[in-house]
């Protein structure tokens, strides 16, 4: 079976909903240990106004710090211009653009209508373009939105049409609320490759709300879907989506492809280690199935809870 790359966002949309604020140290340490688990596309930081996220105000010391290693994709999430012109001094490898198929989110989130938004984008992407940097762009509340309810496929489409026509590379479809089942997932799918958009291109970012995380990314790969976001120990959330639960784990996510016999080049004990390393900084049990199945069996066998 054909192989999958995790696209790991813990470091950026992970620890952004975070209230327990990590040092610089310790994101940097966080990198290197993902890195060591085998991942090879990583969202570092964002290059927001610190005003906005405070918890990655930080970005251009982590990236500073962080050990650059062959082969490994180090991003940041950038809202403009200025964002790009940080970004880019931080000499990242990659960058994302963002916004919402529902006009309410993306209100919320960016202080912006659609509309409004892509003249603020387009010059972003062709900037990038221009450093000769690869430009991923997300489309938030693809399947449901906390404020409009359902969010239309054709909403959807348009957004990544739009988006596809800045020159981005790849597309990740995020269930920002994690309302989706598989069957939406896969009539998304099956629209997006009748108006044209190669399935090589996109990437699906899902949030385990209720439980269906799993299943809907079991069903993107049945489609045809190589590229799955993930975050270890399913941190993570929205502070524009009321009542949304972390990221789908990218320990979750490695079980279920490498238990069906298809590659991703991970090693699960490390990303084990890793989750329990932060579960410890962040004070917590990490919401992801994986770690509390970790998380049980230790306190079982008479290790001490996360201090």
């Amino acid at each position: 079976m054909a192989g999958v790359t995790l696209f790991e966002v813990g470091p950026r949309d992970g620890l952004q909903n975070e209230s327990v604020l990590l040092s610089s140290e310790d994101k940097v340490f966080l990198v290197e240990q993902l890195m060591d688990a085998g991942l090879t596309r990583i969202e570092v930081s964002s290059f927001v106004s610190p005003r906005w996220i405070p918890q990655l105000a930080d970005a251009e010391e982590v990236f500073r710090q962080v050990q650059r290693r062959p082969g490994v994709e180090l991003s940041a999430l950038v809202p403009n211009e200025k964002g790009l012109e940080r970004a880019l001094a931080c000499q990242v490898d990659a960058v994302a653009v963002f916004m919402s198929a529902s006009e309410t989110h993306n209100l919320k989130n960016i202080n912006k209508t659609r509309v409004d938004t892509y003249p603020v984008l387009a010059p972003v992407v062709t900037a990038a373009k221009a450093a000769k940097k690869s430009v991923r762009g997300y489309v938030s509340t693809a399947f449901g939105c906390p404020y409009e309810g359902e969010v239309a496929i054709t909403e959807v489409i348009e957004v990544s049409m739009r988006l596809f026509g800045m020159g981005i590379d790849e597309l990740s479809i995020g269930d920002t609320i994690g309302v989706a089942v598989p069957t939406q997932v896969e009539a998304l799918l099956a629209e997006m490759e009748k108006q044209g958009i190669p399935l090589e291109r996109i990437a699906l970012h899902f949030h385990d709300t209720r439980g269906t995380a799993v299943a809907n990314a079991y069903a993107g790969y049945q489609a045809g879907v190589r590229i799955f976001d993930g975050s270890i120990g399913g941190m993570g959330g929205c502070p524009y989506a009321p009542g949304a639960s972390g990221n789908v784990s990218t320990e979750d996510l490695r079980y279920l492809f490498e238990s069906m016999g298809v590659t991703t080049n991970t090693h699960l004990d490390k990303l084990r280690d890793a989750a329990r390393w932060l579960s410890q900084r962040l004070q917590k049990t990490l919401f992801s199935h994986d770690s509390q199945v970790a998380h049980a069996m230790t306190w079982a066998e008479g290790e001490s809870e996360p201090q």
